[in-house]
């Protein structure tokens, strides 16, 4: 049994394109190597499915055969709706959410469910419906959250990309923690339809990847305007293509490990800061001294987020508290 693709989605499918590999080998490896990992990085696996969407995968089209996870929090037709909770294990989703049913039609296989924090509520992904989900490099560590399934399985060779979304960094801590790409967008850019609320208007759509390309990529199918979502932008053409095509010498920069109010480790600022001016210096920026001092928003973006909960757990609380995470039960007290 092959490896699964260790490269990145582009690379895979040109490997299909030229008959180097084949969508059905990889869908193989991909569930070899989910069943044989100890990252506890899926919480569901479409197994058929996945075997029989790879034997007439076409890979003409932008993600044609590529496996791709999906983060639990977002719905896919016929699979689990669980958000990561005891108390929605029985509930299944009735439609795709705009995104994946544009990854779809761009030919990605869907593989299944990524592990996530409760709700999307913490920055670890850790819950009392799936246990405990482990970071790739470091079996003793959190991937993060609340997209920590889908950043341990790409980052851990069972994906070569997988879904995810932000709202207060969680696509992008997971990405940190797991050395992955992981941008969190402007909001409205990939919509969130197709039953949109206004909920936490904070939280976006996207992915972790394991290259820029890849996202870019990732955003040429998936952004643009959905009818359905009256918050979604038009679409912007040619990430993938646009990709340095834009000359950034003598710009000015700023590096900012903290953002004026985050407590870091000197060990975790000296890394950002070699990072970032290593980066800067292979591209051309001028960088610059600036004293970043934002407000701390703490608690009223914990409550505004909350209201969403609460209505999410409805008539089932109080009865439900010993069902939660004792953090989303705190939460969930302090929306009430």
């Amino acid at each position: 049994m092959p490896m699964t693709w260790q490269g990145d989605v582009v690379s895979l499918v040109e490997a299909f394109r030229s008959g180097e590999r084949s969508p059905l080998d990889e869908a193989e490896a991909t569930l070899a190597a989910i069943r044989a990992s100890d990252l506890n990085a899926f919480s569901f696996v479409d197994a058929d499915g996945v075997l029989e969407r790879a034997a007439t995968a076409d890979v003409s089209l932008p993600l044609g055969g590529v496996p791709i996870g999906v983060k639990e929090l977002h719905q896919v037709a016929g699979w689990p709706d669980t958000d990561a909770s005891l108390l929605f294990a029985e509930r299944y989703a009735d439609h795709d959410t705009t995104m994946v049913a544009r990854l779809r039609a761009a030919g990605a296989n869907l593989v299944g469910l990524t592990t996530a924090s409760e709700f999307g509520g913490l920055n670890c992904s850790t819950t009392k419906l799936n246990g405990i989900t482990r970071n790739p490099w470091d079996r003793a560590a959190t991937p993060g959250g609340s997209s920590g399934g889908s950043a341990a399985a790409v980052a851990g060779g069972l994906v070569p990309i997988a879904t995810g979304g932000d709202g207060g960094g969680s696509i992008r801590i997971p990405a940190g923690f797991c050395g992955l790409v992981g941008m969190k967008g402007t909001a409205g850019r990939i919509p969130r339809g197709p039953h949109t609320t206004i909920g936490p208007m904070t939280v976006v759509s996207g992915c972790l990847a394991r290259s820029v390309r890849d996202a870019a990529r990732w955003y040429d199918v998936c952004a643009g305007f959905d009818a359905r979502d009256p918050y979604s932008l038009p679409a912007e053409a040619d990430w993938e293509a646009g990709l340095g095509s834009t000359d950034l010498r003598g710009l000015r920069a700023v590096i900012s490990p903290d953002l004026g109010s985050a407590i870091i480790s000197d060990a975790v600022r000296a890394r950002v800061l070699e990072a970032g001016e290593a980066l800067a210096a292979s591209i051309g920026l001028d960088l610059v001294d600036v004293e970043v001092s934002l407000p701390s928003i703490t608690w009223e973006w914990a409550i505004a987020n909350q209201v969403g909960l609460v209505r999410e757990v409805g008539d089932l609380w109080p009865d439900c508290e010993e069902q939660m995470t004792k953090s989303m039960a705190f939460g969930v007290r302090m929306g009430v």
